[in-house]
Parts: C-alpha cells; structure tokens; sequence
C-alpha cells in the first residue's frame, strides 16, 4: 500500500500537521500524514483558530505584563486537583517555543487579540484585560493549488478580532470582502490549517485522506508501523514513529457513556472524531487520563448538513452574554449565569436532581429581545438584521414560553425577577456582571466594559425570540497519558516505544480548564511539536535506530 516512512502522523488538525511539519524540521527523511475523512483540518478547521498562551511574544510586544510564574499561578488556582504540574510546565514553556516555532516553518504570522479577557479572569493569575491569545492573520488559500477545495470547515474572510465573538463587528466593507474575495484569504481555523497544510507541503510531508488508521504494528512492545484503511483497501504502514492525532471520541455514543462525565446530546466537531486514536492506544497497554473530560459548549442545531456530513449548528456564545437575553430550562427557572465562558457553562448541564431523577437544565432555551438585535445583531447578522427564520418568535414573553414548551407563568415571573436586578445592574443569584468577562462580548461594541450593564438588560422589546440549547462540547480531552515530549506512557508509566500523541486524543494536561480562547489549539500545537521532534530525536538516539519500550525521558523540551 504504502513504502515505510520515518514517522507517521494520523489526523490533520493542528495537533497532526504540527507534528508532521516538527517531524521534518527535525530531519525525518520520509513524514506521511493520514487522514481519516476526505477533507483536511479535523475540528482545527471549524473552530476560530485562537490559540491561547501565556507570555506570548505578540503581546510582549505590545507592552502586555504576563509571565510563566503568572500562567501557571493562573492554571494552578483553576485546577481542582486534576492538572499535572509538570505537564503544566510544558504547556506554558512551550507556548512561546510554539510561537517561535510557526514564525521560522511557515508563512504564518501571529498577532494579538487585543483585550479578550481569560475565561476566569478573576482567579490568580488571570488577566482581565486579555493578552494571551493570539490568532494568525489572513492567509491566502489560493497558494495551496488543489489543496485549497480539499479544507474542512467554511470559508471565513473574518480575523476572530473581527468577529461577534472576539468583539468586532462581524461586518466589513465591500470593498475589503471584495478584496479578500480575489485573493482567496481567509482567518479563523481554515487560515491556521492552510497556513500549516502549506508549510508541510513545502517540507515534503505525503498527505492522505480518505485514509483511517485501524490498528498500530507492534514488535517487542514498541510500535513500528500502523494498518491503514484507504481508498484502495487496507493494508500495513511500517513507521519509525507514529504520533496519534485523531481527535476525541464524542461521536462513539458507546465511548462517551462509559466515560464522559455527563451527557451531551449535541456533538459539535469533526464527525470523524469515533475514538480510533484511543483504541489504538489502548490496545497496546496505553494509560489513560482525564477521560471524564471535554471542551463543554451549549450549542444550538440549525437546519442543513455541513460538508462533512455533521449538522449544521452554532455555539451559543455571544448572545446569551447580551443584554435583553437570559436562559431557562424546561422548568422555566435560570439555572446559571448565562454570560459564564462556555466551558464553564457546559458544566450546568451536567447537574443531576436526584429526586427527579433527571438533568433538569436539558434541555435549555435562550430567549432574547428585539433590543439585543438591534443593537448587536445575532446568529451572525448584523446589528438589526432579520433573525433567521427557524427562530421561534412572539408577541409576548407568554406566547413564545407556549411556542417553546415551556410553563408560561413561570417564564413570566423568572424574566419579571430578572428584568427588575438587570435594571438595578445585579444578579443575586448568579452573579452575571461581576467578571470582566461576563462584560466582554457587548462592552467591545457599544457598552462600557466596566459596567455591568454591558451584560445585564431587560428582556422587554417585543418581539420575543427563543431557541433551544443543547448539551454539547469541542471535543473530547481524554485519553492516553503522555509526558512532556508528547510519548505516550503505559499502565505502568514506562514509555511505549515508538508512539507518540497531541491534541485531542490525549490526556489534556489542563484537567477540566479551559483557561482562555484558544486553549485547546495550544495543547494542539505544544504537543504536536514535541511530539513530532521526539519522535525523531529518539529514533536517532537509540542503538540501530529502534526506540523501545521504558524508554527514559531524554529528550526535554528545550
């Protein structure tokens, strides 16, 4: 099927095609990237492609105060007891390293966005008025040749600074879009995954897609190679490394009950994401971390297909962090603060009523106000334009709770107890105002930032709008346990030979945090370039070029 190559790489988000490119960087003569779907990118392609990192050359240089000592105060504050410190170390060692390292391979240049808080910016170490995450600018596809059509994900002409998310306007001037148009540039996750795919290109990388990893080769309990299953049948890949990069398990309904946490009744990413990475590693004696983990969102499903087959849907982000928005469950009571980070909000979801019997806040619904449209504009339109027709819509608080299936009195008297604290700039019972960034999504547009006002309105204009709110994540974030340079490590805690991971498909070194935008694209491309330059450094190191089994950890970070 294939000839033998240095190091094998399975998947092609940013965790697998930093891996491939730090591969052959590093010397690797022969680097084959596999790709299980029929386009490039995984969820790297459908996300906003902010990578967070602290201390990170871009804001140094605009004069941000940051230090490794305050990240990791920062990660440290927010772990629970669930974060290896060692591991977070790496992590925020290797952030500028990262950085560095995309600024020498590629065409790719990162930049600040500017005042996007840290998603707890109020626990030790954060930093309320942002700077550590940073987005690459726009990249022109039109250089990857037939690459460019072979991409996940949607066309964005947007930098994420630009966005409703990252506080811009979401807007820009015919002129620009035109301009943009023509030349084929784009930001956001599809810009990282061009700007990485074109660097690998350059350096020789061989990409596969339609190509599934089934199964790793094993000899004398070190890995030498992967079975393949491609567009012409399946058959052996011998590898002197291979560095898992399949992304998590939240499509595998069997892998998510017996190991997430709670539900999830919407998967968002890549719909390739069935676990393989993981049963492979198992498979071969591999030790698992963080299993009951992910990158929790509410999401809102939208009708269509996206073009890799998933339905179609959207993170609920922005707007319920508006003025004149507020979310109840089926129950018709709010159940959390509505403008917390999505992670954190996720975590509402998974609160079990032991009387019940049941989660009471799935599913939630999200009910907003005409004032919130005109004003900021939702679902990707501008501020006053038309909602999206599959919104359910009223005359009235009580005729959109019928709309809905939900109790109306009880809806009525929750948004009457709401709008009279809103008015007053107070949540008593969530605390919704209080954090920086609570504040962020409309103090960047119209509001004043410092006042709880930018998130706190009255759900009063008529008409009234409603959607439902799903339980739903960015990916899984467990899975085999590495250590700093990306090995994975057995059940007990020697390194397997030859076999490497990033990303999503390993055991996050962030626990149940989600520090700031971005941080799941920083575990990505950490990990995925330790990963891939161990993978050669330690074939080199090792007698006749075979790594096995136990190996110690000498190759560091540096």
């Amino acid at each position: 099927m294939h000839n033998g190559y240095d190091v094998v790489v399975l998947g092609s988000g940013a965790a697998g095609l930093t891996a491939a490119l730090a591969a052959a960087v590093e010397g690797a003569a022969r680097v084959a990237v596999f790709e299980k779907a029929e386009l490039i990118g995984g969820t790297t392609a459908l996300s906003g492609g902010t990578v967070w990192i602290p201390a990170n050359q871009p804001a140094g240089e605009l004069g941000v105060e940051d230090s490794r000592a305050r990240g990791l105060e920062y990660l440290a504050s927010l772990s629970n007891g669930m974060i290896l410190p060692e591991l977070a170390e790496a992590l925020v060692d290797g952030g500028p390293e990262y950085v560095d390292f995309v600024h020498e391979h590629t065409e790719l240049r990162f930049q600040l966005v500017e005042g996007y808080p840290d998603y707890h910016p109020e626990w030790p170490g954060g930093l309320p008025g942002g700077g550590r995450s940073i987005e690459v600018g726009l990249v022109s596809l039109a250089e990857l040749g037939e690459w460019a059509d072979r991409l996940a994900g949607v066309p964005s002409r947007l930098l994420i600074r630009e966005s409703p998310l990252g506080g811009g306007t979401g807007v820009l001037s015919p002129d620009e879009l035109a301009r943009r148009d023509r030349t084929g540039a784009e930001g956001l996750g599809r810009g990282l995954v061009a700007g990485l795919l074109g660097a690998c290109l350059r350096h020789g990388v061989e990409v596969f897609t339609s190509s599934r990893g089934l199964r790793l080769l094993t000899a004398d309990g070190a890995v030498t190679g992967v079975e393949i299953e491609g567009p012409a049948g399946a058959g052996e890949v011998s590898a002197g490394a291979v560095v898992l990069a399949t992304g998590g398990f939240e499509y595998d309904p069997e892998l998510v009950r017996d190991f997430l946490r709670g539900p999830i009744t919407r998967p968002f990413g890549a719909p390739t994401n069935t676990g393989d990475g993981l049963r492979m590693a198992m498979r071969v004696g591999a030790r698992l971390g963080n299993m009951r983990e992910a990158w929790w969102a509410p999401a809102l499903s939208v009708p269509g297909t996206r073009r890799d087959g998933a339905a179609n849907g959207l993170l609920a982000s922005r707007e319920r962090a508006l003025p004149g928005s507020v979310m109840v469950n089926g129950y018709g009571r709010r159940f959390a603060n509505e403008a917390a980070n999505y992670n954190a909000f996720g975590g509402a979801f998974h609160q079990f009523d032991a009387s019940r019997f049941e989660y009471p806040n799935l599913p939630a619904f999200m009910i907003f106000d005409q004032s919130t449209v005109e004003r900021f504009g939702v679902l990707g339109g501008a501020p006053g334009a038309a909602v999206p027709r599959w919104v359910t819509r009223a005359g009235s608080v009580g005729e959109l709770a019928g709309r809905l299936g939900l109790p109306a009195e009880q809806v009525e008297a929750t948004i009457t107890a709401f709008n009279a604290n809103a008015r007053a700039g107070v949540d008593p019972d969530f605390g919704r105002g209080e954090s920086a960034f609570d504040r962020f999504p409309g103090g960047r547009t119209t509001l004043d930032p410092d006042s709880p006002h930018s998130t706190l309105g009255p759900v009063e204009t008529a008409p009234f709008y409603g959607v439902r709110v799903e339980s739903s994540l960015l990916g899984t974030k467990g899975g085999p346990r590495t250590d700093r340079a990306g090995r994975v490590l057995n059940v007990d805690g020697d390194v397997i030979g030859g076999l490497y991971a990033a990303g999503n498909v390993m055991a996050n070194p962030t626990g149940m945090v989600y520090g700031g935008a971005g941080a799941t694209l920083a575990v990505a491309g950490v990990w995925g370039r330790n990963a891939g330059r161990a993978a050669v450094r330690d074939r080199a190191a090792a007698p006749h070029g075979v790594v096995p089994s136990g190996a110690t950890d000498s190759v560091g970070n540096g």
